[in-house]
């Protein structure tokens, strides 16, 4: 695995955009807030299936990653992690990018798919923003007095 994909989960970590471990990155599916949902190529077969259900009852990506268990929990300051949840679009893009520039085959749709989820987003906050400064309002109507 590239360390810039590495670099990007401790920062992601760092910014507390990351749940790292199954309880929390459970927690964090089954309350939609995971974007991504990162796993090791060798966690156990138990924690594949934790992650795959994980992942469906979230409505996010699973991405496997392709490092050791030793290597994530090194990034991120542990002894090992099998399973980490990324809670920020911006950097769950960012990581499956340096990922798809490696293995543009394996992580290429992963890496359209968030830039559309992340176009989308950004569509939403600037018609919010629109109609928060009253562009989607109508002027009051006024009334003639007889």
């Amino acid at each position: 695995m590239s360390n810039d994909a590495l670099r990007m989960t401790g920062m992601a970590l760092r910014a507390g955009r990351l749940e790292v471990g199954d309880e929390a990155s459970g927690d964090a599916c089954q309350y939609k807030r995971c974007r991504l949902l990162l796993l090791t190529s060798d966690a156990g077969e138990g924690a594949q299936r934790r992650a795959a259900y994980f992942a469906d009852e979230g409505q996010c990506l699973l991405a496997e990653l392709p490092c050791s268990k030793e290597e994530l929990g090194a990034a991120l300051g542990r002894k090992s992690c099998a399973m980490a949840a990324v809670t920020d679009l911006g950097l769950a893009q960012a990581i499956v990018q340096k990922l798809a520039q490696e293995e543009p085959e394996k992580y290429g749709e992963m890496a359209e798919r968030l830039r559309l989820k992340a176009q989308r987003a950004a569509q939403r906050r600037e018609k919010k923003e629109r109609q928060q400064r009253g562009g989607g309002k109508r002027p009051p109507m006024k009334y003639k007095k007889k």
